[in-house]
């Protein structure tokens, strides 16, 4: 699973990356978010196609749930269900989003307790995490709009410290995961190459999402 990331990227970098055209997010930078928090993801709007960043609630609220205090709210969606449940299956086909992210975390079980460690791009890059969002409307106007993250199975730097890892979507592949190009998204739900991605173990102040400074993702020795 994916549980935290980072996302300490400008909101102004981010949309010039990915050409966004709506005004850009007012939003900190966080080296811990956590479920339930706000986000940045990149979206096409349903209505115009264009390419818009916005800020999302972690954490999957579907348009036809009845109360969203209620429901369960899944962060992460596996890829080899996500197209055919009848949680995401809808916005898998429809509303797919990508999600910026400076590093994830995920922990390793160890004799003295879970280990958190930090995933970045070796480039240095921003990763561009597949999810997928929706909009769940209530009374009077209110709006809920929520994401998930995707995950498979783990490549060979994810796996000695966990099964999952969530999806990285490459910059070639944005407009065709986005749906501004046509094939099939579901091709690139798999794992990133083994040349991508760099890890390395932090402190476990991460483990408490009260925790949010730079020194979390600073390595630590084991």
């Amino acid at each position: 699973m994916c549980g935290r990331f980072v996302s300490t990227t400008p909101p102004e970098a981010i949309a010039q990356m990915i050409k966004a055209v709506n005004p850009v997010p007012n939003v900190a930078p966080s080296w811990n978010i956590a479920p339930s928090q706000q986000a940045m993801a990149v979206r096409r709007h349903p209505k115009t196609g264009e390419r818009h960043l916005d800020l999302l609630t972690w954490g999957f609220v579907p348009h036809w749930a009845d109360d969203p205090n209620t429901e369960r709210k899944p962060i992460n969606a596996r890829a080899e269900t996500v197209a055919k449940s009848p949680m995401f299956r809808a916005a898998f086909a429809h509303n797919r989003c990508l999600v910026p992210a400076d590093a994830y975390y995920e922990w390793q079980v160890a004799p003295d307790g879970k280990q958190p460690y930090a995933f970045a791009r070796q480039d240095g890059a921003p990763m561009m995490l597949a999810g997928i969002w929706d909009v769940w409307q209530g009374e009077g106007g209110v709006r809920l709009r929520s994401f998930t993250l995707i995950t498979t199975s783990a490549n060979e730097i994810a796996h000695p410290i966990h099964d999952r890892m969530p999806v990285i979507v490459e910059a070639g592949d944005w407009s065709l995961w986005l749906g501004h190009d046509d094939g099939d998204p579901g091709g690139l739900l798999r794992p990133a190459g083994v040349e991508i991605l760099k890890a390395w173990p932090v402190s476990r102040r991460v483990n408490s999402p009260t925790n949010n400074d730079a020194q979390l993702v600073e390595e630590v020795q084991r």
